[in-house]
């Protein structure tokens, strides 16, 4: 359960009373991600999370900042996704109004010095760098370029080195004037504690923080063409994306697809683990998900292979996902149910899970789904549902395919294009 206010600036305060839990957390989720950016300014969001830890005029340099929390052994950090940037903190019960202080203070006065910018500017181009130099990292990132190719929605939340290299402060700035604003915020707080206190601290916090219109995200459009992109490495395996589109977050038949997407690839239970691991010996690496986002989705399987397989495992893959369109017997669905209520109650029994539920839930839909509201939905999915849905979505035509590795475009087009 949760209880919600509004601030007379706009901002939104969730919270969630665990009265046997001795930590609280607290994060602040704001509307702002690269799906508010423009190419030019691709990474500014990224950027910007990145400053607010550099130094405020309270506490000036980073590491006070980082000693502030880490002094009682809690834990502070962030995150830039394509639909919000968070902070959030972590820490033992009695100094939850110290994490509120820091939080505000870093949201809300963060000096963004000109030799900070540099610096932080050389540090995420080495984030850049560490995940271009990643297979699986760089796959991920091709299969949404290929998925919303020239989209926000398919650029990498970090940026370009180019972009990074060319974004100034005032850009910085000017990004935070249209989108660090209360009424496009939400603070959740989960622990033991009394909504009408946290409310009160945010209040004298938060209260004076400024109200605007923001910038809306730039929309998602699936294209037909690219089927494929390859960037050739000279690797040991193959890393490979086959994705397909899926549904917004708001669909009514998400978490059906949650479902289906369980008994395809999540756990070493299903269908592509046994299948293609464990029967064939096809991948090490093989799994599946399902990402929702405001106004599109996508369904996209992951397998690290051998070069010589990579004909064989989109043939094993392509199997499975038809296999899914035929049903499946009443006992897999239990199964399948029970596994996502079940990785949804232990991730409850976190203070930041309940946080990252509560705030990103609001921020994004403007309504929470209580556990038990979704506990509901996922019971009531039928076999009839799952083959419904999969014979919608898992189409051949509608497929698309990255890969990095050592292999040529005609390799992977030979395989997408049959």
């Amino acid at each position: 359960m949760y209880q919600k206010s509004v601030l007379s600036n706009g901002l939104r305060v969730v919270t969630a009373t665990v009265k046997h839990l001795q930590s609280a957390a607290i994060g602040v989720f704001i509307g702002a991600g690269s799906r508010y950016e423009d190419a030019g300014q691709s990474g500014v969001s990224h950027f910007i999370e990145h400053m607010c830890f550099k130094g405020t005029q309270r506490r000036p340099t980073s590491r006070e900042i980082s000693e502030a929390i880490e002094g009682v052994g809690g834990i502070l950090n962030g995150a830039t996704d394509k639909e919000l940037t968070i902070y959030w903190c972590k820490v033992a019960r009695p100094h939850l109004s110290l994490a509120t202080d820091v939080l505000a203070d870093m949201l809300t006065h963060s000096k963004f010095e000109p030799g900070d910018v540099e610096k932080e500017r050389q540090v995420i181009t080495e984030e850049i760098n560490m995940c271009h130099d990643s297979p699986q990292n760089r796959v991920d990132l091709l299969i949404d370029e290929t998925m919303w190719p020239d989209q926000a929605l398919g650029r990498d939340v970090a940026g370009t080195k180019t972009t990074v290299a060319n974004l100034t402060r005032e850009d910085m700035l000017r990004y935070c004037r249209a989108q660090y604003l209360a009424n496009n915020t939400v603070v959740s707080v989960a622990g033991d504690v009394d909504h009408r206190e946290v409310v009160a601290g945010l209040e004298d916090t938060f209260g004076r923080w400024n109200t605007d219109a923001g910038q809306h995200w730039y929309p998602a459009h699936v294209r037909q063409e690219p089927r494929y992109r390859v960037e050739r490495r000279d690797t040991e395996q193959a890393h490979l994306c086959l994705a397909m589109p899926g549904l917004p977050v708001s669909h009514g038949d998400r978490f059906i697809l949650d479902v289906l997407n369980t008994v395809l690839g999540e756990g070493m239970s299903s269908r592509l683990f046994l299948e293609i691991r464990e029967n064939k010996g096809l991948a090490y690496a093989i799994n599946s998900y399902a990402n929702h986002f405001q106004d599109a989705g996508q369904v996209t399987v992951y397998a690290g292979i051998d070069p010589k397989q990579l004909s064989a495992c989109v043939e094993a893959i392509m199997v499975e996902l038809g296999r899914l369109k035929e049903g499946l017997p009443e006992e897999e669905l239990k199964k399948a149910k029970e596994f996502c209520k079940g990785r949804l109650v232990l991730r409850m029994e976190d203070t930041r899970s309940v946080v990252g539920w509560l705030g990103g839930q609001e921020l994004l839909l403007g309504h929470i789904l209580t556990v038990d509201e979704v506990v509901s939905k996922i019971d009531s999915v039928r076999v009839d549902d799952v083959v419904r849905v999969a014979r919608e979505l898992l189409l051949p035509e509608k497929v698309k395919l990255a890969v990095v590795g050592p292999v040529s475009e005609e390799d992977v087009q030979h395989l997408i294009c049959a």
